[in-house]
């Protein structure tokens, strides 16, 4: 396409949204007329599925569950008076306890004020909550925040001695709709014993963000936690940031929790246009269909040209890729559908992996994520009439056109500047665009039974684990894998077992392994 035919390709599909400030720029995708006028019918039937999403209706029927986050950032439309009023009184909650928290009417016990946040969650309940923090906190925040987000012993035990002295100021937050989920509960125990350690009450620090009447609303009512505050069962993890899940620790580090749902109700009112060039969220899902055929060929690669932004296309890892990786589609037939996300940040991929989109295997399309405003005040000169700004927006739009020109695709998202508001809208718009993806290719966006099957192959590792140490223990000799697979009943786990014992043996957990490591069939087996 010549220069003046791709310039009125540009005005023809630029997206502006006014009141955000925000630009959509989908024109270097190549679709054309004939595929977005074959996409309509499709598209008008994505639109009513999401107003149906959003009156109430039972958009994930493996749980039985409403799927309601758009209900956050604006109580008015939901489906009944008195979730309406839930929300609203959460956020004042949400808001009264940060006020008392920050001036010191709410403290911990021998000292003024709280100074830090240890929030201990995993997927949905740490990359929100990571991804904010990491674009928004304040320089010098009214509390800093520091994450468990695995149940990785090293992890963990880094992250608590890097809060070794300031513990006893430590603001710990438990996030887990159950207070089953392993990961979080293992963190949550290992906290206790550090606050143990220092002969600290756990309790007078502690607060827990968890389902109604879940075990762990139950733990820490007994306990007498600091607070509570809830999880609806119709807010998936991946798109809970809205919720106290978010909002709270956002709110602790002086974030303004306000202007992010201000600004996700704003990019709400705009993605429900039924009309697809007025449609951001439209606009993104189009694209993604027409790059990877309604089957996920290609992967989205995320790049954010601003440093603050590093950790959004990990966000939208888990929005994009648990919501879309599905085996079935909604009429049960086998689809396995999904698009696959990575991404860094500009420019630091000029020097990594954009030599390889360039002129590698085109198997992806690229979203550059553009941020008008260099920096809050002036920028001073790194050559003549050049500042660092200038050279990021240059190395951005020659990237595009360096790509484009080797038919490789990309879409541009610019915002004026990364504050709370442009963050919510962020979030609200990749929200909605998922829910019309899902819907164009027929499956559920609001389920995860992989993740599930995944928990349970695990759970199922650690009570062959339980067998097995039973059996050492009731054994008074060494014996061989084989032998010890029989008596456990598990002849055809006999690798799972080789693994459990290489790692307890490792850990000096109470296991002899005589023999060469790597021919599992030398070892002997004892118990210490």
């Amino acid at each position: 396409m010549d220069a003046p035919a791709l310039w009125q390709r540009y005005q023809d599909w630029l997206y502006y949204h006014q009141g955000l400030d925000f630009y959509l720029d989908v024109s270097r995708m190549r679709f054309d007329h004939a595929f977005v006028e074959a996409m309509r019918p499709k598209f008008e039937k994505a639109f009513q599925d999401m107003e149906a999403l959003e009156r109430g209706a039972i958009a994930n029927p493996d749980e039985n569950r409403m799927v309601g986050h758009y209900w956050l950032r604006d109580p008015d439309i939901a489906p009944t008076p008195e979730l309406r009023q839930d929300i609203l009184t959460v956020l004042e909650k949400i808001e009264s306890f940060t006020t008392k928290v920050h001036s010191g009417d709410i403290h911990p016990p021998g000292s003024s004020k709280f100074t830090d946040i240890l929030s201990i969650g995993i997927g949905g309940s740490a990359l929100g909550p990571e991804f904010v923090a990491d674009a928004l906190a304040p320089n010098v925040p009214p509390l800093a925040i520091h994450f468990i987000d695995n149940t990785d012993p090293a992890g963990i035990d880094a992250t608590i001695a890097k809060l070794q002295d300031r513990l006893a100021n430590t603001l710990v937050l438990i996030i887990s709709k159950s207070g089953g989920t392993p990961e979080t509960r293992n963190g949550m125990i290992e906290a206790k014993k550090a606050y143990e350690s220092q002969k600290l009450d756990f309790a007078a620090h502690a607060v827990a963000i968890t389902g109604e009447d879940s075990n762990l609303e139950q733990l820490a009512k007994s306990e007498g936690w600091l607070a509570t505050f809830p999880m609806y069962d119709w807010v998936g993890g991946r798109t809970s940031e809205m919720s106290a899940v978010g909002l709270l620790p956002a709110a602790l580090q002086g974030i303004d929790i306000r202007q992010m749902l201000a600004g996700a109700k704003e990019m709400d009112s705009a993605t429900r246009i039924h009309n697809l060039h007025e449609n951001p969220a439209a606009l993104l899902a189009l694209s993604w269909y027409f790059s990877g055929n309604g089957q996920g060929e290609k992967d989205m690669v995320v790049l954010p040209y601003k440093d603050s932004l590093l950790l959004f296309s990990r966000y939208l890892q888990q929005l994009v890729m648990e919501s879309l990786g599905k085996e079935k589609d909604l009429d049960g037939n086998t689809v396995h559908q999904g698009i696959a996300v990575y991404g860094n940040k500009g420019s630091t991929d000029q020097h990594a992996y954009v030599q390889q989109l360039r002129e590698g295997v085109p198997n992806f399309f690229v979203t550059f994520i553009e941020v008008l405003r260099d920096r809050e005040g002036h920028s001073p000169q790194v050559e003549a009439g050049v500042t660092s700004g200038d050279y990021l927006s240059g190395l951005l739009q020659g990237t595009r056109k360096a790509l484009y020109d080797n038919q490789r695709d990309s879409i541009t998202v610019t915002i004026p500047q990364v504050n709370p508001r442009t963050v919510g809208a962020l979030i609200a718009l990749y929200d909605r665009a998922v829910g019309l993806y899902a819907s164009l290719v027929n499956i559920n966006a609001y389920h995860q039974p992989g993740v599930e099957a995944g928990k349970k192959a695990a759970s199922a590792i650690l009570d062959l684990q339980k067998r097995v140490i039973q059996v050492l223990q009731d054994q008074g000799e060494p014996m061989s894998l084989s032998q010890l697979a029989q008596k456990a009943g598990a002849t055809d786990q006999i690798e799972a077992i080789y693994k459990i014992l290489r790692h307890l043996h490792t850990n000096q957990r109470g296991v002899v392994l005589e023999g060469k490591l790597g021919e599992p069939s030398s070892l002997k087996v004892s118990a210490v």
